[in-house]
């Protein structure tokens, strides 16, 4: 498609995307706002009329795009599968890299918009002739996490607003602009279809039986006492396991087939100095494979660890750590970064 100044924004009603249709408008573009129907707990749809008012206001137009469908297909179904198998789901970053971007990519198409653009507080940046995402200015709300696995075509057609302000300077740029419901909006936190505890989305969503007491056991094979079933833990987990030996104690292996959870009193017994990844994206091979300054990082917001990468085939990567590594878990997100610059990622095996 032949550039031009016309974007098409995700709105989700909140602060940072409806800020984001501001920032676009002054700069120059010509908005149009989409809001994804993604989930809706008891029906609740404040969030459309929030997003509809705003774009009135901007007098730009207003899609809403349904995808609970899909959502529901690809996203919740994998989130409670992932647990029933005893490992760790990654929702926010499949949904961003596998259906909210590739959706407004398909929206854009059909409507002859060239720009994509959300609410995410990351930058980009291009590099030896590949676009990458950037770290956002600001530390407490960067999100490059999540978008390691975009393709160039959609990378290179991003617009991302968010990413040199501040939270603070968002809401206060809301506030002098005289949209103070924006400006006082408060932030949701976590997974949007399961925003506190996972535990219960599971017992409402499975059926009865689906998940039944089992024990744990330490590394020696003794039975240390009963927990509440195996998808309720996670490896590296230490607070709420209903047990209390005086001492730390760890989640160091799940087993589901036997409703086992091993449980060890040395973090150290967790630490693993490799791993591998499928579902990989390299975004430039020279940049990273092989390479000895390169981080991994299996959180959102810690254990930055240096690391060598090789690839085994077009799918998998092999991660040798510098240092060990506790608290690896299959399902997670590893994501490679030099300096704030994103080099790719994949899902840990």
């Amino acid at each position: 498609m032949k550039e031009n100044k016309k974007v098409l924004l995700g709105m989700s009603g909140g602060t940072d995307s409806s800020m984001a249709a501001l920032l676009l408008q002054e700069a120059g573009y010509e908005v149009t706002g989409v809001t994804f129907c993604f989930y809706e707990k008891d029906g609740q749809t404040a969030y459309l009329d929030e997003a509809r008012e705003l774009c009135e206001r901007l007098a730009i137009p207003h899609l809403v795009y349904d995808a609970r469908e899909a959502f529901q297909k690809h996203i919740i179904r994998y989130f409670i599968d992932t647990y029933m198998k005893g490992q760790t789901p990654v929702p926010c970053t499949l949904c961003n890299n596998y259906l909210k971007w590739p959706l407004l990519q398909q929206i854009a198409d059909e409507r002859g918009i060239y720009h994509l653009a959300t609410g995410h507080y990351v930058r980009k940046v291009q590099a030896e002739g590949y676009w990458h995402i950037r770290c956002g200015a600001d530390p407490d709300k960067d999100q490059s996490f999540f978008l390691w696995g975009l393709p160039q075509t959609i990378l290179e057609r991003m617009l991302l607003p968010m990413g040199e302000l501040t939270k603070v300077r968002v809401r206060e740029l809301a506030a002098e602009r005289g949209f103070q419901r924006v400006a006082h909006k408060r932030d949701s936190f976590g997974v949007c279809f399961c925003p506190m505890d996972y535990r219960s989305f599971l017992k409402e969503h499975l059926p009865e039986g689906s998940i039944v007491p089992g024990s744990f056991y330490d590394e020696e094979g003794h039975c240390i006492g009963k927990h509440e079933g195996y998808p309720f833990y996670t490896i590296g987990q230490r607070r709420g396991l209903g047990i209390y030996l005086n001492k730390a104690l760890f989640v160091k292996q799940i087993i589901p087939e036997e409703n086992k959870v091993i449980i060890s009193d040395n973090l150290q017994s967790l630490e693993q100095n490799e791993m591998y990844l499928h579902q990989s994206c390299v975004i430039n091979p020279e940049a990273l494979l092989g390479r000895d300054d390169v981080v991994v990082k299996i959180r959102y917001r810690k254990q930055a660890n240096r690391c060598t990468v090789t690839r085994i085939d077009a799918d998998r990567l092999h991660v040798c750590l510098h240092e060990p590594l506790a608290s690896i878990a299959s399902g997670q997100a590893a994501v490679f970064y030099r300096d704030d610059k994103v080099l790719g990622g994949g899902i840990v095996e």
